[in-house]
């Protein structure tokens, strides 16, 4: 990555679960980076040769791995992704040209020519995750946004999303032989009353509400 605010990004959502992520550096920006990919079930390590409390308090509870020293080559052994917090740009660069040899995801706070991905603004409401970003051209302008979608998108949308995927697992295991009313369902979802019934703090049992939308749908 060169700084090239004009040139596209591709956008993906990954998957972390049991994956390593390495860390340098262990100070607050660390701490958010860690606080991060936890939060997605990764195995974190952290390299540095001091650690916040908050930090020290992880590995004291076995959540976090630390090495007490600084970078050396092969600190990225089995790593999927590299997020770099230090006060170094000489370790930062190091750490840079090791992950791109290695084919890892490396991210360095503050340094978009030392990154080949960008950590986006995140809004989660459940199974829904609006990510935003400007991709380092205008980080003050992301929290405006980040504002907006937040009160636009209430917790109300979990749980009707969480409804929604439990009504795509009903269908897989009950309706499995007419897998062409399934679309038909779900779009039915989509003209009924459902959310406002969500909205208004209802909680709407998935079965009863599949087999209401299998008669309407086998009503038309």
């Amino acid at each position: 990555m060169n700084g090239d605010f004009t040139r596209p990004r591709y956008p993906v959502f990954l998957d972390l679960n049991d994956r390593l992520v390495v860390v340098f550096g262990g100070g607050t920006v660390a701490e958010g980076a860690i606080r991060s990919v936890l939060t997605y079930g990764a195995d974190v390590s952290v390299v540095a040769p001091l650690v916040t409390p908050w930090i020290d308090a992880l590995v004291a509870e076995g959540l976090v791995y630390h090495e007490d020293r600084g970078y050396v080559r092969g600190d990225l052994a089995g790593a999927f992704m590299v997020v770099c917090a230090t006060d170094s740009v000489e370790v930062d660069r190091a750490v840079y040209q090791e992950a791109e040899a290695a084919g890892c995801l490396v991210n360095t706070m503050g340094a978009p020519d030392l990154c080949n991905f960008i950590i986006p603004e995140v809004i989660s409401r459940g199974p829904l995750q609006v990510a935003v970003s400007t991709a380092g051209a205008a980080p003050t302008v992301v929290a405006g946004i980040v504002d907006r979608f937040e009160h636009e998108y209430g917790q109300e949308w979990e749980r009707y999303l969480v409804l929604i995927g439990q009504l795509r697992r009903l269908l897989q295991e009950r309706m499995a032989d007419t897998p062409e009313k399934h679309s038909l369902i779900l779009e039915a979802v989509d003209d009924s009353d459902v959310f406002e019934r969500v909205l208004a703090g209802e909680d709407p049992d998935p079965v009863e509400l599949l087999i209401q939308l299998a008669r309407e749908v086998d009503a038309e």
